[in-house]
């Protein structure tokens, strides 16, 4: 009987009734140990009615072992894997160990996990229960957790159960949390006299649940532990009814009053993970424990069991024996659950039982271990492989094999999101071996680290150093390090330290595959690039984009891409980031696509699809919030508050202080310079759409990249000019004529010509004229209509107004597709001085999407079916449909067929 718990019990009831009517919901249930969190999913599991209910707990000594709770949940629903997609039924396989195929995305994983719940879903209401979330492996914690902050119009209910103490904290971001906390007074009477078949002294009973703060399992325990007269009142209670501590130590203190025998057989149960009977029958009989010790056990109401499991009846009982036994009874218990293990085939538990039992080296193990790791690596368990790979460095005696396993422990951790933990491992590796290729893997992975979260400018070194390290061993690993230093180089992260990359490209002269001399080009590229030689780097890109075609490796892809965006090459730039986002969704690897999804958000600048980029940045920003990235989320911010800038919204304040707070609280490695710049456009935007030039001008001014410069050169010529620097205006037109001419980019050329135009001592009606006839396509539309309206503005003060119109009405529209209130304004005001008014566009027609139903509006007018778009964008079918119900409402239509014909640009 559960009691005093109904707000709780109407708090769950309500989830479910939710989910059942199509609303999933999640939440976590936080308390402390004994406080009644695995009652109250017991009760939840009870009332659920007609459903599908998934059960798993986490397990403290079950950490190493990935996905284990996962598989435990998702293990009713095996039958349903076959209606997968390809790609994530098999994710499920090699994460459980039945494919030995290769390695997966943990992503993917979460991926699948979330179509299983929900084609589950399709079925009947999927209630998911899982207790004792703190001790969860990590990557089956991920996974559950993307599930929770992905389902939408789901049948499904995510309820998790965790301790709130020191070191035990469950993390779950973006999850509805409820505090569970102790009985009230007459809930607490009530439990106790039900315990005790009456009631003791009301000076007990205050005692017992003020000391207790009404916790139940204190409540049930302690009483258990105090004498008759003290219930009654007759003699003194202790001093101290301490909760945790006083409760674990009555379950000790009940244990060792049992036989030697039976004290041994619950040692072995508190080891034992995997909960299962026949398990713990095959290693109580290698110490000798009969089936009379074993029933001896479940007598004492210590053990519970059921026909084919059997477990200690709460954790602390499981802690309380485990951390009282001494190093050689845990040795000798997990030794014996090893063999078990192994008669059962269970091999990677057997190993972990012979890592916990070992006292000092053993090479044997270390190989045992190490294949765990890479199993666990090639299953997408990287905090599994970091523990296995970490542990048999630990007992290993050989110090080149100690370094090769301290750098696969560091590439774990820096998967599994470990920064400090990677980099004190590569220390480890470095001080422990000279083979340079091992300290060759060990320097990129150290210049990964430090482009992501530490200084880029350091990445460069590490990386030119790596390169010329390994050039004479291993030259094409050389050439691709060199590629990633010459691409940071170009980004201004730049150390100093010289790249010979003569040698690295005569080095690899040999290997005519299309990636080596795709990689060739692009090293050529990139070090032109720095030189400032234009015309051979675009001659050099020109080839490594043209081989590219022939490439399928997605960090090819993205640095094509990057090189791309240097070069100012618009629609390649697009074509390689969405190849390379392609392959990043097909293989489940979000931090690849959330990359790619802010690396694509350069091009919808560029190319004046401010929707698009809304879009991307939204997607990249949600999926960056959905695996606890947080410093992933600055760029999308950064790129949202520039949109919402030029769009005059609301929300624009509050995304700058959330940028402001994510650049304070949070490295950004690579990203910090295009942040920073991003954010000082967005404020110019603002300073001129409330007609402050002088301070549009300072933001501007502070750009420190190129690529970025280069983008905003017509604002920042058109700001320079109308806050009177003209001298400032004279000298960004030289500096991108300097880009523009030998690189030959027609939108380049175009903003030359406007910034001449605008400069102009005399006539500047040649250069206006060059700057709005670039052919479309080539030219970047918003700087077009940028020069058609300062075109515009010159005819009419030049009393042209006729000839002014035309150009007018062109920027005029141009800026109210993109929304840009300001400019958009500006463009009115000159047509009306021309002469002409401006036609207002019915607001009606207008479609008021979130960024969400946009996509998928967009998805589903190309041809995708629900279930495509819901593979592609990592939701539901049923969460499509729900959108796509929105969709069709705001649009006024009924069907695919009519949505197509609609404007989704």
């Amino acid at each position: 009987m559960l009691v005093g718990r109904d707000p709780e019990r109407a708090l769950l009831a309500a989830l479910v009734a939710q989910a059942r009517h199509g609303t999933a919901g999640s939440i976590v249930v936080r308390g402390e140990p004994g406080v009644g969190k695995s009652a109250l999913l017991d009760v939840l599991v009870a009332e659920a009615g007609e459903s599908t209910v998934l059960r798993t707990r986490g397990l403290e000594v079950e950490a190493p072992l990935a996905f284990a709770a996962l598989h435990r949940l998702l293990r009713p629903l095996a039958r349903l894997r076959d209606q997968l997609p390809t790609p994530q039924a098999r994710a499920l396989r090699v994460a459980f160990g039945e494919d030995e195929g290769p390695s997966v995305e943990p992503f993917l994983v979460g991926v699948a996990t979330l179509s299983l719940l929900t084609t589950a879903a399709e079925e009947a209401l999927v209630v998911c229960v899982v207790d004792d979330a703190h001790w969860l492996d990590s990557a089956s914690a991920d996974a559950l957790l993307f599930c929770a902050r992905r389902l939408g119009a789901d049948r499904v209910a995510m309820v998790f159960a965790a301790r709130d103490g020191a070191g035990e904290r469950f993390e779950a971001p973006g999850v509805d949390e409820h505090a569970l906390t102790g009985l009230g007074g007459e809930a607490a009477r009530t439990l106790l006299a039900d315990r005790l078949g009456g009631e003791p002294a009301e000076d007990v009973v205050q005692r017992l649940i003020e000391d207790t703060r009404g916790n139940p399992l204190a409540l049930l325990e302690l009483p258990g532990e105090l004498t008759q007269a003290q219930l009654e009142g007759a003699a003194a209670l202790p001093d101290q009814l301490h909760l945790t501590a006083h409760v674990e130590q009555a379950f000790l203190d009940r244990s060792r009053r049992l036989p030697q025998q039976v004290q041994s057989m619950l040692l072995l149960a508190a080891a034992d993970d995997t909960g299962r009977l026949d398990v713990l029958r095959r290693a109580s009989e290698r110490l000798d424990l009969g089936e009379d010790v074993l029933q001896a056990g479940l007598d004492s109401g210590l053990l519970v069991g059921t026909p084919n499991a059997v477990s200690l009846r709460h954790p602390l009982v499981r802690s309380a024996i485990y951390q009282a036994a001494s190093d050689p009874d845990r040795r000798r218990a997990h030794r014996a659950l090893a063999e078990a293990l192994t008669a059962t085939g269970d091999e990677d538990r057997a190993t972990w039982h012979r890592a916990y039992a070992a006292a000092g080296p053993d090479e044997g193990l270390v190989d045992a271990l190490e294949g765990v790791g890479a199993r666990s690596q090639r299953r997408g368990g990287y905090v599994a492989a970091l523990t296995a790979y970490e542990r048999a460095a630990e007992l290993s005696t050989e110090g080149s094999r100690r370094a090769r396993l301290a750098f696969a422990a560091a590439h774990s951790a820096w998967a599994c999101g470990q920064a400090a933990r990677a980099q004190r491992l590569l220390t480890s590796a470095r001080e422990g071996t000279q083979d340079p290729i091992v300290l060759s893997g060990v320097a990129r992975l150290r210049g990964h680290i430090e482009v992501n979260i530490g200084s880029a400018p350091e990445a460069h070194r590490i990386f030119v150093e790596a390169a010329h390290a390994v050039h004479a061993l291993d030259p094409t690993r050389a050439l691709e390090t060199g590629v990633a230093a010459a691409v940071m180089r170009t980004f201004g992260a730049d150390s100093g330290t010289p790249l010979r990359s003569d040698d690295l490209l005569a080095a690899t002269a040999g290997d005519d595959s299309a990636r080596t001399r795709c990689l060739r080009q692009m090293l050529l590229a990139m070090t032109r690039v720095a030189e400032g030689r234009w015309s051979e780097a675009v001659a050099a890109l020109d080839l490594a984009l043209d081989i590219g075609e022939d490439v399928d490796d997605r960090d090819v892809l993205w640095n094509l891409g990057n090189a791309a965006l240097q070069l100012g090459d618009d629609r390649r730039q697009q074509r390689f980031y969405s190849y390379a986002l392609s392959r990043a969704r097909e293989g489940g690897a979000v931090t690849a696509v959330i990359y790619c999804l802010q690396r694509l958000c350069f091009g919808h600048y560029t190319a004046g699809d401010h929707l698009a980029l809304r879009v991307s940045a939204e997607e990249a920003l949600a999926l960056a919030d959905s695996i606890g990235q947080p410093a992933m989320t600055a760029l999308p911010v950064a790129w949202l508050t520039l949109l919402a800038a030029h769009q005059g919204r609301e929300d624009y304040d509050d995304l700058l202080l959330r940028l402001e707070d994510l650049v304070a609280t949070h490295p950004l490695g690579i990203t910090t310079d295009p942040v920073h710049d991003l954010t000082r456009w967005a404020m110019a935007v603002r300073a001129t759409g409330e007609g402050d030039a002088s301070d549009a001008l300072h933001h501007l001014a502070a750009l420190r990249m190129p690529v970025i410069a280069r983008m905003a050169a017509a604002e920042r010529i058109e700001v320079a000019s109308r806050a009177g620097d003209a001298v400032a205006a004279r000298r960004w037109t030289e500096e991108l004529a300097v880009f523009a001419e030998p690189t030959g980019r027609p939108w380049a050329r175009s903003v030359v010509a406007f910034g001449r135009a605008v400069t102009a001592d005399g006539d500047a009606e040649s250069f206006f004229h060059e700057a709005v006839s670039s052919p479309d396509g080539v030219a970047r539309p918003l700087d077009v209509a940028r020069a058609e309206l300062a075109y515009g503005e010159w005819l009419r003060r030049n009393q042209r107004r006729v000839d002014a119109r035309q150009h007018l009405r062109h920027a005029l529209e141009a800026f109210r597709d993109v929304k840009a209130v300001a400019l958009a304004a500006r463009a009115e005001q000159e047509l009306r001085a021309s002469g002409e008014t401006a036609r207002k566009r019915d607001p009606s027609t207008l479609l008021q999407l979130t960024p969400t139903e946009l996509k998928i509006a967009q998805l589903v007018s190309s041809g995708m079916s629900n279930k495509d778009v819901a593979a592609q964008c990592w939701i539901s079918p049923r969460t499509v449909a729900f959108h796509l119900r929105n969709v069709f409402s705001k649009a006024g239509v009924t069907s695919r067929g009519e949505l197509a014909r609609l404007d989704l640009t």
